[in-house]
């Protein structure tokens, strides 16, 4: 007997407000460019991965097998196993001076859920979220996701990349809840040291509400005379700090999932509750190799010093092929994987690259919601209605250069400063040797015009 079909009310596609407002990923248009150029047979050279290009190391490897073999593959607490709480309390005291106890760690599946439920944890609606920029690109909108309000403080190369006390003391205001603190820095490398935390510090004890969330997950990778120093150990901060660190950077464990909280009991315990109504606890495998993990010696031990002298000599290298080019500004960055040059002289209006088309603010460009995807959109001459677009300068300067040089970077645009670019440096000498020839020959001066 046929089903009878009656007439349906059209289903409501709306969606949870909080996620309808979310901004996409500013770099998918070029990571989908690069990769039909890859599938036409173009030699892509890829310097946008945020994950070490190193293996994981084998005592790490050896004791996820052992967990196999042992039967350790059922639910953990939802907190985490008593053994890699206590052996992160260990480490924290160890290495960075703070003391916590085994319920104060919340492990999670990565670093950055760690991040959201903190976020999550400590802001009500309406609260603000200081953010430095250059920032994190998942930063802004997590704090949207819960609710808050993203401030966002820009912090000038001139500055170092790193917020000052005066233009903290600015942004607060009576609804400012948490200040993002990412040191070392992705995306720029920069390292503050012991006296400029604590100059932040004397600014945020001026508010009682207001907290820090500190993300010190490139904690390791850090370049002398620099050091790396947690926020919770300054003076009158313990109180006020969630510290977020984990294993992908350092350890080269990025698809293990693994990153950590650690924050004063009741934002630990809010964290947990958010925790085991979502996800529940993180990979029993990947636990039990994250022991042996912070049992390879103070500051990951030699085989990750061995990982960090080689992102240094990578560092080095790059930061000289790049202020060899005239136009691009840059300073060495301390610490991370990561070069942030300034690109200015590539960029703006009436800038235009010889054989290739304009270089100039894409707003100029192009003012269309009618394409299905960036590039498209982004191939003047466009006939388009006058709507703002939301790439702008680095992104097309990105575009030039996986074009034209057949290299793939990150719009700095994605991270809050449009008029830089973001390379990875993790990546093999000879990768990055053969990446910088062809930036150094599309950069050349001669390549490029601009008017009056």
């Amino acid at each position: 007997m046929a089903a009878s079909h009656t007439a349906a009310a059209p289903v409501d596609t709306t969606l949870n407000p909080r996620v309808a407002a979310l901004k996409p990923s500013k770099t998918m248009a070029l990571t989908d460019l690069a990769t039909k150029l890859k599938e036409e047979g173009a030699d892509i050279i890829g310097l946008a991965a945020g994950e070490p290009d190193f293996d994981t190391p084998a005592p790490i490897v050896e004791a996820g097998v052992e967990a196999l073999r042992l039967g350790l593959t059922r639910y953990t607490p939802n907190t985490g196993t008593s053994a890699l709480r206590k052996a992160v309390c260990a480490k924290l005291e160890a290495e960075n001076g703070v003391r916590y106890d085994p319920d104060q760690i919340v492990v999670s599946n990565g670093a950055k859920q760690c991040i959201w439920q903190a976020l999550l944890a400590v802001c009500a609606p309406e609260d603000e979220v200081i953010i430095p920029a250059p920032f994190w690109v998942s930063y802004p909108e997590m704090a949207r996701l819960a609710g808050a309000t993203p401030v966002i403080v820009e912090a000038t190369p001139q500055e170092g990349f790193k917020l000052t006390p005066a233009s903290l003391r600015a942004a607060l205001r009576p609804r400012s809840r948490l200040l993002i603190l990412c040191t070392p820095s992705n995306p720029t490398g920069a390292v503050y040291t012991r006296e400029e935390l604590e100059a932040l510090a004397e600014v945020v004890a001026e508010h009682p509400r207001l907290l820090v969330l500190s993300d010190e997950i490139y904690e390791y990778i850090v370049y002398r005379p620099a050091a790396h120093h947690s926020f919770a150990a300054l003076p009158g901060m313990y109180e006020r700090t969630l510290t977020v660190n984990g294993f992908s950077k350092a350890y080269a464990m990025t698809g293990w999932r693994l990153g950590y909280l650690a924050a004063p009991r009741h934002f630990a315990k809010a964290a947990a509750v958010i925790q085991s109504q979502s996800t529940s606890g993180a990979s029993s495998i990947a636990q039990h190799a994250a022991v042996a993990a912070l049992g390879m010696g103070p500051q990951g031990g030699p085989l990750v010093q061995d990982m960090i002298a080689a992102f240094e000599q990578r560092r080095d290298f790059v930061t000289q092929r790049l202020q060899q080019i005239p136009g691009v500004g840059l300073a060495a960055p301390q610490g991370a994987f990561y070069v942030m040059p300034e690109v200015a002289a590539f960029v703006g209006p009436g800038v235009e690259a010889r054989g290739w088309g304009p270089v100039e603010d894409v707003d100029a460009l192009c003012r269309c919601r009618t394409h299905s995807s960036p590039p498209a959109c982004l191939a003047p001459p466009c006939a388009c209605l006058p709507a703002p677009h939301p790439f702008h300068l680095s992104f097309l300067f990105c575009r030039y250069l996986i074009e034209t040089a057949n290299v793939a970077l990150v719009p700095g645009d994605a991270f809050g400063a449009p008029s830089c670019i973001r390379i990875s440096y993790a990546a093999s000498m000879e990768t990055l040797e053969k990446a910088l020839d062809r930036v150094a020959a599309a950069l050349a001066l001669g390549n490029f015009t601009r008017a009056g």
